[in-house]
């Protein structure tokens, strides 16, 4: 043992689940049975036209059927709130919560209100989103001020509804890093509510410290983890060993943190052949996971806030930013 590592300790088992945004052409319910069959603990559940439709009617209903279900196939949930074009059929990701016009990021807090009282519903462990893009002609102070003042009433929605908001740092969006992140939380007060989705992909992407670091620097703020493999400086979604990520020792950091929602695949590009990544994914993480319990642990490391500029990584930004 050195004195920059300690000595092995016995980790959590991970939960894995596998979003829905990557079985988009498969019906909910068989999603939900394809997951449960192949060993996923949960599902990363994106509210969208095809799979639980935030905006269609009897929704109530509608999402009791999906918890009846969930509970009978022994499965955890998380809500995720990147449906690419839920809102408006002719923008993608629009409209957000950094738009010029009031009532449009009026439209986008209330898809976050209802999604949190989904997840309550459901009984999941947290809502997940995101910031936007910066829009064209707007200022980084006007849009940080109408980020928090749009966010407010989705963070009081989700304290009744003893949900937390996992805000996701995206690239190349105003949020974009977990600097950014802790901007959003001391500019809103650090409210109680608010926490992280960690895309464990982004911080191969582009973050200034190593996945791993990311973790242990992220660890008291995660509601919410999302994994891929990836690239540095190109923020593609790529199958597990298609990237430059050393997994093992991400997922030692992952467990030591004690972080026990659920950790969700996120590959929305690969609907086309769904069932077949959903099938490799699991046992590529349980191998790491095996390997990961003869890692020695680090200690958390300070958050470095210097990063590359917003939108640096890539010029088509990927992942729940992408068509």
């Amino acid at each position: 043992m050195t004195p920059e590592t300690s000595p092995l300790v016995p980790l959590q088992p991970l939960r894995f689940g596998y979003g829905t945004n990557g079985l988009a052409d498969l019906r909910l319910d068989d999603a939900l049975s394809l997951l449960a069959d192949l060993g996923y603990d949960g599902v990363g559940l994106t509210l969208d036209h095809m799979h639980l439709d935030p905006l269609a009617p009897g929704l109530a209903t509608r999402t009791r059927r999906v918890a009846r279900r969930l509970d009978a196939l022994g499965l955890g949930v998380t809500v995720e709130t990147g449906a690419r074009y839920v809102l408006d059929p002719r923008r993608k990701h629009g409209p957000s919560l950094l738009d010029p016009d009031p009532d449009d990021r009026a439209r986008r807090a209330g898809l976050l209100v209802r999604a949190v009282r989904v997840a309550a519903d459901l009984g999941a462990h947290a809502v997940h989103c995101f910031s936007g893009v910066l829009p064209d002609g707007t200022d980084t102070d006007t849009a940080w001020k109408r980020l928090a003042e749009t966010l407010t009433p989705v963070l009081d929605a989700a304290a009744s509804a003893g949900v937390p908001l996992a805000v996701e740092p995206e690239p190349g969006h105003l949020l974009a890093t977990l600097a950014d992140f802790h901007h959003l939380r001391r500019t809103l007060g650090d409210p109680e509510p608010l926490g992280l989705t960690l895309d464990l992909g982004h911080c191969q992407c582009l973050e200034p410290l190593s996945p791993a670091d990311c973790v242990r620097a992220a660890a008291p703020w995660l509601r919410h983890v999302q994994i891929e493999d990836m690239r540095r400086g190109v923020h593609e979604h790529l199958p597990f060993g298609d990237g430059e990520i050393d997994f093992p020792p991400l997922l030692a950091a992952l467990a030591a943190t004690g972080y026990q929602g659920l950790t969700v695949v996120e590959l929305p590009r690969h609907s086309h052949a769904g069932p077949h990544f959903a099938a490799h994914s699991l046992p590529f993480l349980r191998h790491a996971e095996q390997v990961a319990a003869t890692v020695p642990q680090s200690p958390a490391p300070a958050l470095q806030q210097a990063a590359p500029p917003h939108g640096a990584p890539s010029a088509t930004p990927e992942g729940s930013s992408t068509p």
